[in-house]
């Protein structure tokens, strides 16, 4: 399959997603429509999309006018039934582009924090291949609110953590892309937001995680293949 990556910088891109694609044998292709530059081929062409999170805010579309055209980009997509994955800001996004509202937490979620499925997570065909409940990396500052029509997946303490819109687009706010090499640059980058001793306590975890980042990627591209 033809699978492209929407990226927001370029240390937020397809981490271990990457290596799940290859190992399906199939080709990423990846772009950012912040570069100004049409994607590498029509995006209703592509059999699957991805798209990754970013420094910026989903509400900042005046910082950032290139967000308003992903908006439309992402409601095409929703339109098409192309199957589509957002993570993070990815999954802010999605949300947003199907009417729902994004805000900020109330508090930050930032290292490692237990997301528990729903019961339609459970059953679901991605989600549904995780543990019940999990310790999911997190770096985020704000939520989402659920589109009308779609099925909440799972939640944290703080907020809802994933979510299904039809049968071809899933949001999930967590991770499970990142690599420790990410996190450390995260961590680097803004030094005071990470909390204590968070990189060590990565490379302790990092590999389990993976394992399920690599698992979950490819249910998608299951999913996608069947559709």
């Amino acid at each position: 399959m033809n699978v492209l990556s929407v990226i927001h910088g370029d240390q937020v891109r397809a981490g271990v997603f990457a290596e799940a694609v290859e190992a399906r044998g199939d080709r990423l292709e990846e772009w950012s429509i912040a570069w100004g530059t049409p994607p590498p081929r029509p995006v209703d062409s592509y059999d699957a999309v991805l798209v990754f999170g970013g420094a910026m805010h989903a509400d900042q579309d005046d910082r950032h006018p290139w967000l308003r055209e992903e908006n439309f980009l992402l409601q095409r997509l929703l339109a098409l039934q192309v199957p589509v994955l957002g993570i993070c800001l990815g999954a802010q996004l999605l949300a947003k582009a199907a009417h729902g509202d994004v805000m900020p937490l109330s508090e930050p979620e930032i290292g490692w924090h237990q997301v528990e499925l729903t019961d339609e997570g459970r059953g679901d065909p991605i989600l549904g291949i995780l543990p019940e409940r999990f310790d999911a990396f997190q770096w985020h500052y704000y939520t989402y609110g659920l589109p009308a029509g779609a099925v909440e997946l799972a939640r944290s303490e703080v907020c809802t953590q994933a979510f299904r819109l039809g049968a071809r687009a899933w949001g999930i706010q967590s991770h499970p892309e990142v690599t420790a090499a990410q996190v450390e640059s995260w961590v680097g980058e803004e030094p005071s937001e990470a909390p204590p001793g968070l990189v060590a306590e990565t490379r302790t975890r990092i590999g389990e995680w993976s394992r399920l980042g690599r698992a979950l990627c490819g249910a998608f591209l299951d999913v996608a293949e069947a559709a």
